[in-house]
């Protein structure tokens, strides 16, 4: 008689936390999140604007930021692998915050092999192509020359001009349809295509969904929210077999 060992969670995925002082439940439920769930796996990938903004490396020592990072960092020295992938909110996270958290930062797409799976990982934001406004916006921001130049004005003076672009873009949205700001079809058939994936996980559209394309799929992360009723937020996981499940904020799967 032979028994089969249970298949352990080789991988979670998280993204679109947007994590600020201001909202400490949601913080919360990320450090409960880090203790009891990625703490038992084997890798952690960070799938974009896990912050709700990042002005710099300079802003490490913030009290709050330096919280998310030494627990990070902890989780990184018990053994789990962590990745991280800019979104549109913290993409200028550099080495140094790298460094400081023990995580690997990754180009978009990137392709993961867990459990027999070729998974490819984006954030999202580039395959929502009919926002041109945001597109031509992503393509001046993600600018080397332009990164270097915002970066070397003062701290203060960086986060005055994020307040003001978030502030445009929370009005922005009151006139975009939900058409707009969501993935195209052609973009995500072009992802499959660079990457020869069967599997797509992204975030970004705040749409959680599974979507078939083809004999392929998408899976959609959650954002969190844990400071809005009803709370939102939840991770994917996929096991040592290759299995892939869809988690709520406590941790039930999602059907």
């Amino acid at each position: 008689m032979s028994t089969s060992t249970p298949a352990r969670t080789a991988a979670l995925f998280i993204s679109d936390l947007h994590l600020q002082e201001s909202h400490p439940r949601t913080a919360e439920a990320f450090f409960r999140f880090l203790d009891e769930q990625a703490a038992q796996s084997r890798q952690l990938y960070l799938l974009g604007d896990i912050f709700e903004y990042w002005a710099g490396d300079d802003d490490l020592d913030t009290p709050f930021h330096a919280r998310v990072i030494a627990a990070l960092r902890s989780l990184s020295e018990a053994g789990v692998e962590l990745f991280w992938m800019a979104g549109n909110r913290d993409f200028l996270v550099g080495s140094g915050f790298a460094e400081a958290a023990g995580l690997r930062l990754l180009d978009e797409p990137y392709v993961a092999s867990i459990g027999g799976q070729r998974i490819a990982l984006v954030h999202g934001d580039a395959e929502c192509t009919l926002d041109t406004k945001y597109m031509e916006f992503r393509a001046m921001v993600r600018d080397r020359k332009w990164q270097e130049q915002f970066l070397a004005m003062p701290l203060a003076q960086r986060k005055a001009i994020i307040a003001g672009l978030r502030e445009g873009s929370r009005e922005a949205h009151t006139t975009k349809s939900y058409e707009t700001m969501d993935v195209t079809p052609e973009a995500i058939e072009a992802v499959f295509a660079a990457t020869d994936a069967g599997v797509l996980i992204h975030g970004h559209t705040h749409r959680p969904a599974l979507h078939l394309h083809g004999g392929k799929r998408r899976y959609v992360l959650p954002d969190w929210e844990s400071d809005a009723q009803p709370p939102r937020g939840g991770w994917i996981a996929v096991d040592d077999h290759g299995a892939i499940t869809r988690h709520g904020l406590d941790g039930s799967p999602v059907a």
